[in-house]
Formats: structure tokens, C-alpha cells, sequence
């Protein structure tokens, strides 16, 4: 499942830098996860990153992208394969 900033968000800028897959990025009022490439930081990390860091604990899971595990796991092994080339 993709995570999902909510209009809570207070721009801390904390979540964007420590995002492995680059997936976080400054909307039009707040920051915003482009659920092709959230991963929720399976393939890098035990625990998403950004919820880790997030202050305001406004980063839930997005129910419009629910992916398993194993899919996760897959779209991070294809954005490794797309990046190394």
C-alpha cells in the first residue's frame, strides 16, 4: 500500500530528503507521494522513512493504492533495474 500526506501537513520539509525512492515532493499546498514510486521503503528500510521523521504524524497508508508486501517489493526491484540503467 502507498502512503498519502494529508492536508495536515505542515511543510516541515523533513519527509522529502529521507524518501530512498524519491516519491515525495511539494504540491501545490503540501507535500504529496507519487504512489508509482512509494514503496513504503520495503527494499530499503524495515519502516517507512517518512512516517518515521514526520512530526505531525499526517502520512497514513493511501486506501486508493493498496498493494501487498510482495508487490512492493516488486516495484522496488523494478525501480532499482530502471535506475541502474
Amino acid at each position: 500500500m502507498s502512503l498519502l500526506i494529508i492536508d495536515t501537513c505542515v511543510n516541515c520539509d523533513v519527509c522529502e530528503p529521507v524518501c530512498p525512492n524519491k516519491a515525495i515532493s511539494l504540491g501545490e499546498q503540501y507535500y504529496v507521494i507519487d504512489p508509482d514510486l512509494c514503496t513504503e521503503c520495503v527494499g530499503h528500510f524495515d519502516n517507512p522513512q517518512c512516517v518515521e521523521v514526520c512530526p505531525v504524524e499526517c502520512i497514513p497508508h493511501d486506501p486508493d493504492h493498496v498493494e501487498t508486501h510482495d508487490q512492493l517489493m516488486r516495484k522496488y526491484e523494478h525501480l532499482m533495474a530502471k535506475a541502474a540503467s
